[in-house]
């Protein structure tokens, strides 16, 4: 029960005496009523010289809708799809091609080159850090001589429409601060992430459909997965309805998305219709983010029953949709069904789409878990971008590869010529870029002869982040929002810039 609506609307919630108004004074309302001065101020410098009342604070209208930030300026991609691999793919076995690595099998690593660095746990312990060279074939691909393992030959088929990048590179070295600062800009959780900055800067093309999606892919391998969790995909301090909004792989993309039975649509609009009216009371009177997030939610929900089982019906696409992506596609859950339904979402006006696929994270038995995962993205991120290329959207749309670092040159415990396990590298990975106004078969960045430094062009996590938000029409030290008293934003106070060598 709410008790603030008890308060206001006796007719409602009629007060029995004098002490059960005065339960109502609880820190809320206390805050509310007695530092109403000092709030007001606070909220006045938070929403800047327009925003003097209350209910100027919250950039919704009566349902909920968020009233975009808009470009800085004309913005080359209008949408991004993120496929994340969980884990961290090795960069040495998928696309930083070291042939000369064969003369040092089981040689240690000189400690010139590691030069004390931090280490994980799972490695600090060993007493030698043994060369393990990668024992899949390569070959360069397209005009662009970019080198590819070739278990990627779909992916090799297109790597002229793709911009490479051999030299990201982060702080973090375990996967719960890695993936956050991937994903949030910031090693500590909290913070919202690149997919709730572009919904609270570019808002909804499409009313019927959330603007930002998160899907998880079964990868068909499942030896050792990562743990993810929403946090990576949270609004932090933004308002709760930039947030991430999960589909289901298996089954209805959405929880109780459908009404029960014997529950008629014209019956639930009723109830929603109650319902936002005593929210409204609400936002109102306390000017409450998370009110008009709830007024969203049930807002989209409703809409979504009628968008979600057209959105789904994958089995109205044609056979050649199926001959891009493979026969996995028409199975629920696979990384190639998401990257369907990655398409069909932005095809539909959803800005963010963000696409995790698991077990990336080889300690060990590389041998038999790097066949797998090709497969599983290999046609499917070949076929999204031919996809999105035939039907005029890929100028528009963004399309990131990569996980939260690389691996190691060394192995993690033994080390044989047919297998091998490699530990965090967080120092360079690989990650790709397609679409969205980026420079296709460009190669960036280039490692040692151990890909264990970076010795030209270094790209930070901040600069890959700085430069996606300049593709989208944003200034990243101007795309802020009032917390705690700072301009925070995406890239934080330490120095990040656009990566122009990237970009068309």
């Amino acid at each position: 029960m709410n008790v603030f609506n008890r308060e206001s609307n006796q007719d409602f919630y009629p007060l029995d005496s004098q002490r059960d108004k005065n339960s109502l004074q609880t820190r809320r309302t206390f805050l509310c009523r007695g530092m109403g001065g000092i709030g007001s101020a606070a909220l006045a410098s938070m929403v800047g010289p327009n925003g003097s009342n209350l209910r100027a604070a919250v950039s919704e209208d009566q349902h909920g809708e968020h009233r975009a930030q808009g470009p800085h300026f004309a913005p080359r991609a209008k949408h991004v799809i993120y496929l994340h691999m969980v884990g961290g793919p090795s960069q040495l076995d998928l696309f930083d091609h070291k042939p000369k690595l064969h003369e040092w099998y089981d040689k240690d690593l000189p400690e010139s080159v590691r030069a004390g660095q931090r280490l994980t746990t799972m490695t600090s312990g060993q007493t030698r850090f043994p060369i393990a060279p990668s024992k899949f074939s390569f070959t360069r691909r397209g005009e662009c001589g970019m080198w590819m393992n070739d278990l990627l030959p779909h992916l090799g088929q297109v790597s002229d429409q793709i911009c490479w990048m051999r030299s990201l590179n982060t702080e973090a070295i375990n996967h719960e601060p890695a993936m956050s600062q991937m994903q949030t800009g910031n090693q500590v959780t909290g913070r919202p992430c690149l997919g709730a900055w572009v919904s609270y800067g570019l808002g909804s093309l499409n009313k019927n459909l959330p603007t930002f999606v998160v899907m998880v892919a079964t990868p068909s391998n499942r030896e050792q997965e990562q743990a993810i969790s929403g946090r990576v995909w949270s609004s932090g301090y933004l308002p709760g309805i930039h947030a991430g909004v999960s589909f289901r792989s298996q089954g209805d993309p959405i929880l109780f998305i459908n009404n029960p039975a014997g529950v008629s649509r014209s019956a639930r609009r009723i109830t929603l219709d109650s319902i936002l009216g005593m929210n409204q009371i609400a936002a109102q009177k306390f000017g409450d983010l998370e009110t008009q997030t709830r007024i969203g939610q049930y807002e989209m929900a409703y809409r979504m029953q009628s968008s979600v089982p057209e959105l789904t019906a994958i089995d109205t696409e044609p056979a050649s949709t199926y001959q891009l992506y493979g026969d996995d596609a028409k199975k629920p859950g696979t990384f190639a069904n998401s990257a369907l339904m990655a398409r069909r979402l932005v095809e539909r006006g959803v800005r963010f789409v963000q696409v995790y696929h698991n077990n990336w994270d080889h300690h060990g038995n590389v041998a038999g878990r790097m066949p797998s995962q090709c497969k599983d993205i290999d046609q499917a991120c070949a076929g999204l971008i031919t996809d999105l290329k035939q039907r005029g959207m890929l100028d528009d749309t963004l399309v990131i590869w990569g996980g939260e670092f690389g691996r190691t040159v060394y192995s993690q415990g033994g080390v044989a010529k047919d297998n091998y396990g490699r530990d965090h590298h967080p120092r360079c990975f690989t990650m790709w870029m397609a679409g969205g106004g980026v420079n296709a078969g460009h190669i960036h960045g280039e490692t040692d002869d151990f890909s264990y430094q970076i010795v030209n062009d270094p790209i930070h996590v901040r600069d890959f982040h700085a430069t996606i938000l300049n593709q989208l029409g944003f200034d990243h030290e101007r795309l802020t929002y009032r917390y705690q008293g700072l301009d925070s934003r995406l890239t934080g106070v330490e120095k990040a810039a656009v990566i122009r060598a990237l970009l068309a």
